[in-house]
């Protein structure tokens, strides 16, 4: 496993403005080219957290799904976020993990955001989803699932004996400023407790809503150490996971030897 870049995404997104963002964005993370191996953008980030941009949802075989492949060709980098995307079983707020190959890997929001009816009008994911990226085993989750140690628990991969199962766990979001202490708390707890290194993008401004965003996006490591940290401002920074201090802490602290084996259902 060699270092892995990675670069946080923490922008201004415009409300329910799906051809607005990609054009914004695009122009954020264009500079990145040969940069970088991943490019993390915030959740919702063509519309911002709406419940009424369900209306405008996309399918798979929309603008916003070819332009996450084309930014990820034109990177040589992978490109991940969230948007609502319409398929025959209701509207998810889907990730999407597209990389310069062509591949595209999804994982469907689990945990919808009760306090603001979320789950009202959205479907709900069931699985987890885990990838191997340039050497890197990810999982990518958004928002209200930091709030949900045991779906991210981190656990020894049944083909990999010996193995956690992943190195890297992310989260995109749309978290408001009035709950920024439990983002940056809970972010911490996840890297601690699953001995691996969390990043995590959220966006920056005033959504529709009012709703008032403070970023705090960043980069902590499997000790609940800050590596980078953004503050409230549009902003794009690269950070080098080191996969040495991570087998290292691994080794010198094996945490997942004592772990509960459990099953999800």
């Amino acid at each position: 496993m060699t270092n892995l870049r990675v670069s946080l995404v923490q922008g201004e997104t415009r409300w329910h403005d799906p051809a607005g963002n990609r054009e914004y964005y695009g122009r954020l993370i264009a500079p990145l080219h040969g940069t970088t191996d991943l490019v993390i953008l915030p959740e919702t980030f063509t519309s911002g957290f709406s419940n009424d941009a369900i209306g405008n949802a996309e399918g798979m075989d929309g603008p916003t799904v070819a332009w996450i492949g084309e930014q990820a060709r034109k990177l040589d980098a992978a490109v991940m976020g969230s948007v609502q995307l319409r398929t025959d079983e209701g509207v998810f707020n889907r990730l999407l993990f597209a990389t310069p190959d062509g591949a595209l890997h999804t994982y469907d929001k689990r945990h919808l955001f009760r306090y603001a009816r979320e789950h009202e009008r959205y479907a709900a994911g069931r699985d987890r989803l885990v990838l191997e990226w340039r050497g890197w085993r990810i999982c990518p989750l958004v928002c209200y699932d930091l709030r949900f140690p045991v779906f991210s628990r981190n656990r020894f991969d049944v083909e990999r004996p010996g193995q956690l199962d992943y190195d890297l766990l992310v989260f995109v979001a749309n978290w408001p400023s009035a709950r920024s202490y439990p983002w940056k708390t809970l972010l911490r707890a996840r890297a601690i407790e699953n001995l691996s290194f969390v990043a995590a993008v959220n966006r920056v401004g005033t959504d529709g809503n009012g709703l008032h965003y403070a970023g705090d996006s960043a980069v902590i490591d499997f000790v609940g150490h800050p590596v980078s940290e953004c503050a409230d401002e549009e902003v794009v920074v690269t950070t080098t996971l080191l996969a040495a201090e991570l087998s290292a802490h691994r080794e010198r602290f094996p945490a997942m030897l004592d772990g509960d084996a459990f099953e999800l259902r």
